[in-house]
């Protein structure tokens, strides 16, 4: 579904990738993972159009990404989510995702299919779909199910989730790992998943791309990554035990 091919990103005499190559398949939950600056991140803003790549090729269903603006790669089908959630906090929760629905989608809804589209979404990830509901009522567990409500209701087949986990306790992180194969299971859709809660990650993701300096160091199964000496040494620090 998604092919990237010698992706390089510099910022002056900076290289944040160099020269990385990966393929996402259909259906299926990858990992992406690395230390702090490793460049996951600029990964991601290249292939949503954040950022305009030095060199290399993103092509999505056989189409090219790189160098597109942001809302037409999403009108492409690939949305993001953010590591830190910022919703629209003088709407309600239903209509930050409705603004979602109705503008991110590649054919524009009407008004009442946007707002029927966002309560279906939100009751899927298990946030309120009264209208009046405030987003000052959510949490950091309910600000990350927003963030994923809003991204879904644009119609993605290719999903970018940043870090879903981050601050969340062990019982929401396991809801959130699960609600994340429910998303890929029910609607269909790819995931790309950068994460740094390696026991969860390892335990739904089908492979792992490791990331280092900017270059891809690793690439398998978690058991194949878990064990790889490079992995151990750059990222993990000790040899994970999966069940």
């Amino acid at each position: 579904m998604l092919t990237v091919t010698g992706l390089t990103k510099q910022f002056g005499g900076f290289m944040a990738l160099n020269g990385v190559s990966f393929e996402v398949r259909e259906r299926e939950i990858l990992g992406l993972i690395g230390p702090n600056g490793s460049g996951k991140t600029t990964l991601f803003n290249c292939v949503s159009g954040a950022l305009v790549p030095t060199s290399g090729s993103i092509r999505f269903r056989d189409e090219e990404l790189a160098g597109l603006t942001p809302d037409a790669i999403c009108h492409h089908g690939v949305a993001r989510t953010f590591q830190i959630p910022r919703p629209f906090r003088k709407l309600s929760i239903l209509d930050n995702v409705a603004v979602a629905a109705h503008y991110g989608a590649a054919k524009r809804s009407s008004e009442a299919a946007a707002r029927a589209r966002a309560r279906e979404i939100l009751e899927l990830v298990g946030l309120p779909t009264d209208g009046a509901a405030s987003t000052t009522l959510l949490g950091a567990g309910g600000l990350k199910k927003l963030e994923l409500a809003r991204a879904l209701a644009t119609g993605p087949r290719l999903l970018l989730a940043d870090e879903s986990l981050g601050g969340l306790d062990p019982a929401e992180m396991h809801d959130a790992a699960e609600m994340l194969k429910r998303v890929r299971d029910q609607y269909r859709i790819t995931i790309v998943w950068v994460e740094h809660i390696m026991a969860m990650l390892m335990r739904v993701v089908d492979r792992i791309v490791v990331l280092d300096h900017g270059e891809k160091i690793a690439e398998g199964v978690p058991r194949q990554v878990a064990e790889d000496p490079r992995v151990i040494e750059a990222y993990l620090g000790e040899k994970l035990v999966l069940a």
